[in-house]
């Protein structure tokens, strides 16, 4: 089947009434999309397996010796998301293996599709969760405790899905099987490539990622006193939207001045009442940039500026691919790839920085959009990103 094909039989799972797609992780769009990967599985005579963290595992002949080459992505999305941002790693995985079996390939060692669970956080605020347990970077009981914007837990979600998150935790026995990890990405926005060209070209429509941006998430909390609207007098009141309005526009002006990527993209106010004067509100802050010191400086100049505390939710290091995989690629794929840094964390970079030899094949997304409906892959570029795909398999297994 081809890559586009195969995407299609998600194109009616958690469409969003306002464009794209929202499969948030442990609900019935995500339930539907793991389905998905079970049949695909299912019907290539893989062995399926679900992991403790919820992480899906496809297996082509792993009772071969030696470990593991490991290809996939992950299946959930943010709210009104796009179509590739995961999924396209999956489905091209499965459409890679077809590639090599319709020319008779056989692997001198196993290998796994993976599809993880919660790589994005939407849902519960923790990017790659479903790595992040795999790999014990991310306490098992701090996920148990994390909470929705509705007060359910991760735990009691992963339980409507029936799984146990009793469970959770490093899995070092899985870690020993892997010997390299690849993933195939659609390109989110458009950074400047080794050649200088921001973003991927028609000319040089795949590419491959050599490092992560180091980033982080903080929480800034702002305490008011709940009221009414219409009875308060505007010097009574201690109304919490009004340091939020500030913090927003400090957390832009910090990252100009320092140099970085910075975004307030959530907020959560209490009560929510048109008429009443909240009580608190919160501020969810993403930072990234490529160099740790100026993404903590604009940080920290912002609560030196503020006054506030934010508060540390996430961290990730500066993530660099192993280069000497990444070359192998190069070599096995052909032509002129371009190298690019990414902005965005994936699980790649979580089983990077676990020790394990990871690196990223990116495909030309023209939008330059990503984390919305109009994250786009032209149809031929998808297919040379399967064709390069699968010709990495076949270097690595041959």
């Amino acid at each position: 089947m081809t890559v586009g094909s195969l995407l299609g039989e998600l194109s009616s799972v958690g469409v969003a009434p306002a464009g794209g797609f929202t499969r948030l992780a442990w609900t019935a769009a995500d339930s539907q999309c793991r389905e998905w990967f079970v049949q695909n599985a299912s019907a290539r005579g893989l062995d399926v397996e679900v992991d403790r963290n919820g992480n899906l595992w496809a297996w082509s002949h792993q009772h071969l010796p030696g470990k593991a080459l490991v290809v996939g992505s992950h299946l959930d999305s943010v709210p009104n998301g796009g179509a590739f941002d995961g999924p396209l790693g999956v489905a091209s995985a499965f459409a890679a293996l077809d590639l090599l079996d319709d020319v008779g390939f056989r692997p001198t060692r196993p290998l796994a599709i993976v599809a993880f669970a919660d790589e994005e956080g939407a849902r519960f605020g923790v990017a790659c969760s479903g790595s992040r347990l795999l790999t014990g970077s991310l306490d098992p009981d701090r996920l148990r405790a994390l909470t929705d914007n509705d007060g359910v837990t991760a735990a009691d979600a992963m339980r409507t899905m029936g799984l146990d998150a009793r469970s959770a935790g490093a899995d070092t026995e899985r870690l020993t099987r892997i010997g390299e990890y690849l993933e195939l990405h659609i390109e989110q926005g458009h950074l400047t490539t080794s050649a200088g060209v921001d973003g991927l070209t028609p000319d040089a429509p795949l590419g491959l990622a050599t490092e992560i941006w180091p980033h982080g998430r903080w929480r800034v909390d702002l305490l008011g006193q709940q009221n009414h609207a219409g009875t308060t007098r505007l010097a009574d009141r201690r109304d919490p939207m009004l340091a939020l309005a500030r913090v927003i526009l400090e957390v832009r002006r910090a990252a100009e001045a320092n140099g970085v990527l910075a975004t307030v993209g959530k907020v959560r106010v209490s009560p929510g009442a048109v008429n009443a004067i909240a009580g608190t509100a919160s501020a969810w802050i993403d930072a990234r940039g490529d160099a740790e010191a100026s993404v903590r400086a604009a940080i920290a100049e912002l609560q030196h500026d503020s006054g506030l505390l934010a508060i540390e939710e996430s961290w990730t290091s500066a993530t660099v691919f192993d280069e000497q995989f990444t070359e192998s690629l190069a070599s096995a794929i052909g032509g002129e790839l371009p190298r690019l840094p990414s902005g965005a964390g994936h699980d790649a970079g979580v089983l990077a920085l676990a020790g394990i030899p990871s690196a990223m094949i990116l495909v030309r997304n023209p939008s330059g959009i990503s984390h919305a409906p109009e994250e786009f892959a032209e149809e031929d570029d998808a297919e040379r990103g399967v064709v390069a795909l699968a010709a990495a398999i076949r270097s690595r297994l041959a």
